[in-house]
């Protein structure tokens, strides 16, 4: 599933495409209205979020292009709360309107929610492949071959967060609040290293060359066996 973000405060854009990647969507971040045209003409998307103050044009401009296009879902993210502007996003076919700051539970949940209404609930998340290791994202498991890797919610979690970002080495602080709604207080980052230890076991990385998931030493951990996204 993928999301078209469009949103020039890199900082916020950041922040939500690692957030969004961790919950199983592919991000396309376009800080201009300039590439979010391009990315509307050359990419495949299944929802928008569009910013509407850009710095060379507006979240209208792009709203109105994705309807031509393919009526592609549209949620405007944005800090105008004006009657005025509400009216004229919804008139204009955006399918909802969240005001910053929002809670990222609450978008999570107007993004769902749009996405049943185009029926497209069901692609909503799809697999991810690791070598010969797949993660069922719509199951909530993980398996190699036919037999299935038993995960707790809390290293199935940890999982999919690395998964979310092959090759980036993510910090231990990102991992921590990736699976921060499940483990809350009681994960400190010296048990985070018990939990990747156990991880590693139940893929059947090797413990002394880890091949899938590797420590970057004095940052965090990489997910070195190329995640492939499929919907």
């Amino acid at each position: 599933m993928r999301i078209l973000l469009v949103e020039d405060d890199r900082a916020i854009a950041a922040g939500l495409s690692y957030s969004l990647g961790t919950e199983g969507y592919e991000v396309i971040v376009c800080p201009t209205a300039a590439e979010a045209r391009r990315a509307l003409a050359e990419e495949t998307v299944d929802l928008c979020l569009f910013d509407l103050g850009l710095p060379d044009g507006s979240g209208f401009e792009l709203c109105r292009l994705a309807k031509q296009r393919e009526d592609l879902p549209v949620i405007f993210l944005t800090a105008l709360d004006d009657e005025g502007s509400v009216v004229m996003g919804l008139d204009m076919g955006a399918d909802d309107y969240i005001t910053k700051p929002f809670r990222l539970r609450e978008l999570l949940s107007r993004i769902k929610s749009v996405l049943r209404r185009y029926g497209r609930a069901e692609a909503l998340r799809g697999t991810i492949e690791i070598g010969d290791i797949t993660i069922h994202t719509l199951e909530a498991k993980v398996t190699r071959g036919r037999e299935e890797i038993p995960l707790t919610a809390l290293e199935y979690r940890l999982l999919l967060t690395l998964a979310a970002h092959p090759g980036q080495v993510l910090t231990r602080g990102q991992l921590l609040e990736g699976i921060w709604d499940i483990a809350g207080n009681f994960v400190g980052d010296n048990t985070l290293t018990v939990y990747i230890k156990r991880l590693r076991e139940k893929l059947g990385d090797d413990m002394q060359n880890p091949t899938i998931i590797r420590t970057v030493r004095g940052i965090g951990y990489q997910l070195t066996a190329g995640g492939r996204a499929h919907g």
